[in-house]
Formats: structure tokens, sequence, C-alpha cells
């Protein structure tokens, strides 16, 4: 069971007290789609430009990424440019510049419509609703979505939760969505807006998730260098989508272990820039961190 992802393909320019690096590999698609690769086929639907380097195309491949949805238009890819000090949770926006990614109608290649799994990265909402129009009865749909969306296109992200099944956003976008400035409320409400589950990733905190009646809670894996954490929600999505699609197990129990799985490969991609920390990964080194991951939180009662 493959999936299915729609969302940007970036160059990215990010510095942190470890370091700094100039127009890497970015992009939400791009982190899920290295993530779930471990897992699953995945297939990328994004947009980039002529400048655009061949070698970022040669690495999606090359982890058995689907980029005939890739589509490389006349003029610049889509840029972002950020930094980070101490408090890797905070980071301040230099430069945004959208350039080809602006005009963006994703396009769904026929093949891709009958995808089992679909994630809709973060986009405008209007646009995942479209891409929701172009897919044929998928099994379960994701999505994730920013401030910008819940501020700017509130009536169409409501629209579109009553389409989705999962609902994966950070804490502060839960509270914002819900106006409730608790989070396990905030939570139950963003439920009772459609989706059969909601995921809340907590940064160094975690992620929690809930059907409005259950919860699930699972702390950050102990990294013990932090160098970038740009992408890793994204990643995170990638690996909880991904652990569904290896499994076909989408009841509670299956999506609390792809939480788990999402934790891991969030905490491989916080220790480089770009991509590189899940670039090169064997399956036993996830494994590792799984299994080191269910010690850290093991007690006997």
């Amino acid at each position: 069971m493959g999936v299915l992802v729609v969302g940007s393909v970036a160059l990215d320019s990010v510095k942190t007290p470890f370091g700094e690096i100039e127009d890497a590999l970015g992009g939400s698609a791009t982190f899920f789609s290295v993530a779930a690769s471990y897992f699953t086929e995945v297939a990328v639907v994004a947009v980039v430009g002529r400048d655009f380097p061949e070698e970022h195309i040669r690495l999606l491949e090359s982890k058995g990424v689907d980029t005939s949805g890739l589509v490389v238009e006349d003029g610049e890819t889509f840029r972002w440019a950020g930094v980070y000090g101490y408090d890797l949770n905070d980071r301040d926006t230099i430069e945004t510049r959208l350039n080809v990614f602006e005009t963006f109608r994703p396009t769904i290649p026929g093949k891709l419509t009958g995808s089992e799994l679909v994630f809709l990265a973060n986009i405008d909402p209007e646009l995942q609703l479209s891409v929701l129009s172009q897919v044929r009865s998928p099994r379960l749909v994701a999505c994730d979505t920013m401030n910008f969306w819940i501020e700017g296109k509130r009536d169409s992200l409501v629209e579109l939760l009553r389409e989705v099944d999962v609902m994966i956003m950070n804490d502060s976008e839960c509270r914002e969505l819900a106006d409730e400035p608790n989070l396990i409320k905030a939570s139950r409400i963003v439920v009772g807006m459609g989706p059969k589950a909601v995921v809340v990733k907590k940064g160094e905190h975690g992620a929690m998730m809930t059907d409005g009646e259950s919860f699930f809670s699972a702390p950050a894996f102990p990294c013990e260098e932090v160098f970038d954490p740009t992408g890793a929600g994204d990643s995170f999505a990638g690996g909880f989508m991904g652990s569904l699609a290896k499994t076909g197990d989408i009841s509670a129990s299956g999506m609390r272990r792809a939480v788990i799985y999402g934790t891991v490969m969030a905490s491989f991609c916080v220790e480089q820039f770009s991509v590189g920390g899940m670039a090169s990964l064997e399956w036993s080194d996830i494994e590792g961190r799984v299994r080191a991951l269910k010690d850290v939180t093991h007690f006997e009662a």
C-alpha cells in the first residue's frame, strides 16, 4: 500500500547555533517522502523551477520515490530562509520566496488517482480540497496545516476537515483552530470538526493523539545532538503514514504504532541539516530507536 503526498519541494537556507547551509533540499513533501520511503512506495506531486538541482531529484528517486508528479516549470524554485537560536522550538523566518509555488495547482497523474493513502502537506486548504476531488476512494486521508491558513482561510480549512481521516498539526495550531488554550480540550474540539483522529506534534515534548475519547501520548526520542529541526514535523508525518502503509493497519492500535515510527523518523531528521539525517538509514537503525523509545517509556505497574 503506497502513499501519495502533495506539498512543497523547496530550497532552504538555514542557520542554527551549530552551523548553516544554503539552498539545501527542503519542502514539506521532500521531508515526508524521504521519511516514508523506508516503509512503503511514495509518490510526490509538487512543483519546482528550472533552477532546481538535478541531484536532488536523483536523491528522491534513489529512495524509490515516484517523481512523475514533480512538475518543472519556468521560473525559480520555492525558497525559504530561517534562523534558529538555542531554543530550537522557535525560529525567525528571514525570507520566503514562493516563486513557481505561488501558482501551483496540483494535478494528480492518472496512475496515482487510485492511491489508497493520501497525505495533504501544508498548502492552501482550497488546493488540498482540489486534490481530494482528483483521487478515487482513498482508504485514509491525512492532512497538515499552519497558522497562516487557520487565520486566512478558516472556512476552507473547516470544510477540508470534514473530508479527512487524520489531522496532523502542532500544538499552537491546534489551540488556535479550536480557540481553546487547553490542548486536551482543543484536540477534542478539532476532532468534533470532522476527522476521526487528531495528532498533535509538540516538538521536543513529543506527540499526542486522540479520537475525541481516548488519548495516546509519546515522548520525543532523547536525541543528544540536534542540529536543525526544519522538516521534523513533515518527517514525523512521513513515518506515521509510512507505518500505516507498511502494515495496512489503520486501526487505533495501528495509529498508535504509527505515532512511534513518526517520532523516530523525526529524531533522525533533526540530527543533520536538510534530509541528511534520514538519507542513508538502514531498517535496523529505525527499529533500534523504536526499541529504545519503548525502553524509555516502559515501567512496571
